[in-house]
């Protein structure tokens, strides 16, 4: 049971600062060298910035998974049902001002500014698919508890 990769998504305006958002990206995936900026526009023609910060190694996603809290991989494991889908994905977002000052805080349907999270896990025909995610975030939830000690 692992994670095959994971990705975590932000929108920036062009009145914020896509640098701040693309550090906090840096810390959630442990290496700045896996952030993307890219530049673009909105559909109403406003300018803003897409950060995406991708771990394609098990490990590292699972570590990268671990740091959004023990608080958060409670709530995940309880919801499992409403955020995994038929691709073996596990969906959720971070509130985007809490994150980008340091706490992370799981977004409720409908908050407007949040990174997306998409995290695929690893199943093998025979096993549980749901199963198998709540037995990943109770290993990031073991990973995140070593982590603060």
């Amino acid at each position: 049971m692992s994670l095959h990769h994971i990705t975590w998504r932000a929108t920036v305006g062009a009145v914020e600062d896509e640098t701040v958002v693309a550090e906090a990206i840096a810390w959630l995936v442990g290496d700045p060298e896996l952030v993307d900026i890219e530049r673009t526009t909105s559909y109403h023609g406003s300018e803003i910035h897409m950060v995406t910060g991708v771990c394609k190694k098990k490990k590292q996603s699972l570590a990268s998974l671990a740091k959004i809290g023990k608080d958060n991989l409670k709530i995940l494991a309880q919801e499992v049902e409403q955020r995994y889908d038929e691709n073996n994905t596990l969906h959720f977002r971070l509130e985007f001002h809490s994150f980008v000052n340091g706490v992370a805080v799981l977004a409720s349907p409908g908050h407007a500014s949040t990174i997306k999270c998409h995290t695929k896990v690893e199943v093998y025909p025979g096993q549980d698919s749901k199963e198998e995610c709540t037995k990943v975030i109770e290993q990031a939830l073991n990973l995140c508890q070593k982590m603060s000690s």
